[in-house]
């Protein structure tokens, strides 16, 4: 079986499903879910880059909040940023939903914090976690992908280092 598929999605025919197995596999998967959680909470306490961390919000682990700093040698340097994330029943073989929470001027996300990623849409993969997902946002604020821009006005902005940076500094002063 492909390691992206969802084992308890798999098809199956009506003939072949009983009754019980229906109402144990939601209860087993979120269980799986929440164990998974639960795994990558402490790889994330234990790790040594402090520049990303992330945490469950309040008492539901299926909602969390993350921050990453800025990456060195960019126009993000000095700045950190929180992000929510919203855990599905159905992860690690579905994304999660993650969005941007301070306002972030960037190409890559719109105004509304969300993120144009590939690997939080089509190239989404159950090998990842959170830990991947924030180096990976950390990364796309460095080098972002113009050429697929959900902000325009910074797809624009962003050959012109100086204004650019200039504006980033400024916004993120008024927040």
């Amino acid at each position: 079986m492909a390691q992206n598929v969802n084992p308890f999605f798999e098809q199956q025919t009506a003939s072949t499903v009983k009754e019980s197995d229906l109402s144990r596999k939601p209860q087993s998967d979120s269980h799986a879910v929440t164990k998974r959680l639960h795994k990558e909470l402490m790889t994330l306490m234990m790790a040594p880059d402090k520049s990303i961390s992330a945490f469950p919000e309040g008492e539901n682990l299926f909602k969390w909040i993350g921050t990453i700093n800025g990456p060195k040698d960019s126009v993000y340097e000095t700045l950190k940023f929180k992000l929510s994330f919203q855990f599905p029943n159905s992860y690690p073989y579905t994304a999660p939903v993650v969005k941007f929470i301070t306002p972030c001027f960037h190409p890559n996300v719109d105004t509304n914090g969300n993120i144009c990623l590939d690997i939080l849409k089509d190239k989404w993969s159950a090998l990842y976690d959170v830990r991947t997902i924030l180096l990976s946002i950390q990364a796309l604020l460095g080098e972002p992908n113009v050429d697929s821009p959900l902000n325009a006005l910074a797809a624009e902005s962003w050959p012109k280092k100086d204004e650019y940076k200039k504006y980033v500094k400024d916004m993120y002063k008024e927040v």
